[in-house]
């Protein structure tokens, strides 16, 4: 079927046929990338929780470093600035959120053209088998049915490889868009978190500071001489 197809689509199915093993490629290379950056964010993040409470940021970054993906990546900014304000913080969760996106959508617009082009190709390929069927049939003079139906069928071959591929290009596409769509969000519930967890690390740092101090025992506010006084009487 797909040497017929060949054979008898015409010139432009050879650029439809590269546009599939482009798509195709695409698709894999995404996904592949999508997989490996795919965590589960909720128990990445109660390990870091304990390990920041613990102020062990240095195995808290090492932990981030360890871990591949986008979302290890925005932590990674957030606690290597641990000791930054919380409104700084903030900005620079979104600061490294920001600089991944682009390397997630990366050639899925390409993907997208693929899915818009390939329906247009194979109907510029119908319109020159139609133009070639109808130019013999203006030489000759004459034509019959069978003749006809025989120029359209082979026209039509390239409309039908140009849907074929455009199709499950767009549908890949949708599926790629989506995963992308999680790990963005992803990043961002991420960042959001990891700000709470610093910020209520410190302040509970800070409350159990105040609190050892209130609770230290006053020192005798007796003068040392008058204190060596007593003891010698």
């Amino acid at each position: 079927m797909l040497l017929e197809l060949i054979s008898k689509g015409g010139l432009l199915i050879w650029p439809i046929l590269a546009c599939s093993f482009v798509g195709l490629g695409i698709f894999a290379e995404r996904f592949l990338t999508y997989h490996r950056a795919t965590i589960n964010v909720p128990d990445f993040l109660h390990g870091l929780r304990n390990l920041i409470q613990r102020k062990n940021y240095a195995e808290a970054l090492h932990e981030c470093a360890g871990t591949p993906g986008p979302v290890a990546r925005v932590i990674h900014a957030a606690v290597r600035r641990h000791h930054a304000p919380r409104a700084d913080l903030k900005a620079i969760t979104q600061e490294a959120g920001q600089l991944e996106v682009p390397g997630l959508e990366r050639y899925l617009n390409a993907l997208l053209a693929i899915a818009y082009v390939t329906p247009l190709l194979g109907l510029l390929g119908t319109m020159l088998g139609m133009i070639d069927a109808f130019a013999s049939i203006a030489g000759n003079g004459y034509a019959t049915p069978s003749e006809m139906g025989r120029g359209i069928y082979k026209a039509l071959y390239s409309s039908a490889a140009g849907l074929a591929v455009a199709v499950p290009t767009y549908v890949l596409y949708t599926y790629l868009s989506a995963s992308a769509r999680t790990l963005i969000h992803d990043m961002e519930r991420a960042g959001t978190e990891v700000v709470n967890i610093i910020c209520d690390s410190r302040e509970r740092r800070d409350s159990d500071i105040i609190a050892f101090g209130e609770n230290r025992p006053a020192e005798d506010d007796t003068p040392k001489a008058g204190r060596r006084r007593k003891a010698k009487s």
